[in-house]
C-alpha cells in the first residue's frame, strides 16, 4: 500500500470519527425549554403533587419522544418541580425561580392558594399560570395568562346534593378540609345544600395537610345525627376521614369534593365497603372510553402497575395542549402567544390523548369537557349518568 493510499484512509477514519463525535452534539443542540411545577411534593398532600407531576412528565417523555418542532427549530421539553408544602408564600418563591434560574414561560400549581399567590404578579412577569383547580375565582379575576385545566367545581353542585338527598336524607355534616380550595367549595356547597331543602347540622372544617388524627373533629360532627357527611382533600387524609367515621358508627353516605378520588381513598380504607353511597368524580380507572382504558394501560406498564388518577391525566393533557399551543404560536417562550393558541390547541388534540374530552378553552381561561360522575354501591364504582338524577 502506498504512502499517499495510507495518508488518504487514515484521513477518512479521521472525518469518520469526528462525524461520530458530532452526532450527539447535534442531538443536543435542540433548544430546551422548561416547564414549572410549584407543588406539594411532602407532607399530608404529597400523594396528590406527586400525581400531578407524573401526568405531566408522562406527556414531556411522549412529545420529546415524537420530537417538537417549534418556529423551525427542535424543542425539547424538561419539567423543573419544586415542593411548596401546599404553602402559597412557597409557591410565589418557586415561582421566581422558575423564572429567574430557569426561563419557564410557564408553572403548573395544583391548589388555589398558590394560583392566587402567582396571579398578583404573572402577567407583570409574563409568565402562563397553568392552574390546576376547580375554584371559580380562579378564571373570575379576569387573569389573561391563566389556563384552568379542570371544570369548575360548581358544576358538581346539583348532583352530589341530588344523590345524597335521594339516597339518604336531608341533613349534612361538613367536614371538609380547610385550605383555600377546599373554604370555596364549602362556601358554595352549604347554600346550595339549603336552597334544595336540606340542613346543615354541622361544619367542622379540618387541617387534611397537617392532621393524621381526625377521631375528635369527625366525633363533633356526628354528634349532630347527620344523614351524609360532606368531607374532602387530598385523597390520603381523606381516606382517613371516612375510616374514623365508620370506627365511630357512621351509617350514612359521603359527598367527595373533587379534590379527593375513590379509588385512592378505598387504599386506605381497605377497599370500597366503606365507602358504600358516596358520591364523586368517577375514578379514572373505573371510566369506560376505551382510550381512557388505553392510557390506563400504558400508565401501569410505565409505573410498575400503579393506578393513574384525574391528577395523573388531566394534566398530562395540560402538558400536551401546551406544547400544541406552543407549536402553534410558533413560540416556546412567548407566554402570550403560547395563551392564545391553547383553545385551539386543546380542540385539536386526538382522541387518544384528549380522552377526557375536552371542548376547548373558553376567553377568561376556563376548560370545559363532559363530568363524569362516580358512585359506590354494592362495594363497587359505578358511572353515575344525569338521567339517573331525578329529583324526588
Amino acid at each position: 500500500m502506498s504512502m499517499k493510499t495510507t495518508r488518504r484512509n487514515t484521513l477518512l477514519a479521521t472525518l469518520a470519527l469526528a462525524g461520530l463525535a458530532m452526532t450527539p452534539l447535534a442531538a443536543l443542540a435542540q433548544d430546551v425549554v422548561k416547564i414549572g411545577y410549584s407543588g406539594p411534593l411532602s407532607g399530608g398532600a404529597a400523594l396528590y403533587g406527586k400525581n400531578v407531576l407524573d401526568g405531566m412528565q408522562m406527556a414531556v417523555e411522549e412529545i420529546n419522544a415524537a420530537g417538537l418542532d417549534i418556529g423551525g427549530k427542535k424543542v425539547k421539553l424538561e419539567i423543573v418541580a419544586l415542593d411548596d408544602k401546599y404553602n402559597p408564600s412557597e409557591t410565589a418563591i418557586n415561582a421566581q425561580r422558575l423564572v429567574q434560574e430557569h426561563k419557564a414561560p410557564a408553572v403548573l400549581v395544583p391548589h388555589s392558594g398558590g394560583i392566587y399567590a402567582l396571579q398578583t404578579s404573572n402577567e407583570r412577569q409574563k409568565l402562563l399560570v397553568l392552574a390546576y383547580s376547580s375554584t371559580p375565582q380562579i378564571t373570575a379575576r379576569g387573569n389573561k395568562l391563566t389556563l384552568r385545566i379542570p371544570p369548575e367545581f360548581t358544576d358538581y353542585l346539583e348532583p352530589f346534593t341530588t344523590y345524597s338527598m335521594n339516597k339518604w336524607g336531608k341533613n349534612v355534616g361538613m367536614a371538609a378540609a380547610d385550605h383555600d380550595y377546599a373554604k370555596a367549595w364549602a362556601a358554595a356547597f352549604k347554600p346550595f345544600w339549603e336552597k334544595a331543602g336540606g340542613k346543615v347540622v354541622a361544619e367542622n372544617p379540618m387541617s387534611y395537610n397537617k392532621a393524621a388524627d381526625f377521631y375528635s373533629g369527625v366525633s363533633k360532627v356526628l354528634a349532630t345525627k347527620p344523614d351524609v357527611l360532606y368531607i374532602g382533600g387530598a385523597s390520603e387524609p381523606t381516606g382517613l376521614v371516612v375510616k374514623q367515621a365508620r370506627e365511630l358508627g357512621f351509617k350514612g353516605g359521603f359527598i367527595l369534593i373533587d379534590q379527593a378520588k375513590a379509588d385512592e381513598v378505598a387504599k386506605v380504607t381497605g377497599g370500597y365497603a366503606a365507602l358504600e353511597g358516596s358520591i364523586g368524580v368517577l375514578p379514572v380507572v373505573d371510566d369506560p372510553d376505551p382510550n381512557t382504558k388505553a392510557f390506563v394501560e400504558r400508565f401501569r406498564k410505565k409505573h410498575g402497575g400503579k393506578d393513574p388518577s384525574s391528577e395523573v391525566t388531566l394534566n398530562y393533557v395540560a402538558i400536551h395542549a401546551l406544547a400544541q399551543a406552543m407549536k402553534l404560536a410558533g413560540s416556546a417562550t412567548d407566554s402570550t402567544a403560547i395563551r392564545a393558541q391553547l383553545d385551539k390547541a386543546f380542540k385539536g388534540l386526538p382522541p387518544s390523548i384528549n380522552f377526557h374530552g375536552f371542548k376547548g378553552v373558553d376567553a377568561k381561561g376556563g376548560t370545559a369537557f363532559d363530568m363524569r360522575l362516580g358512585v359506590v354501591e354494592g362495594g363497587k364504582v359505578r358511572e353515575l349518568k344525569s338521567t339517573e338524577l331525578a329529583k324526588k
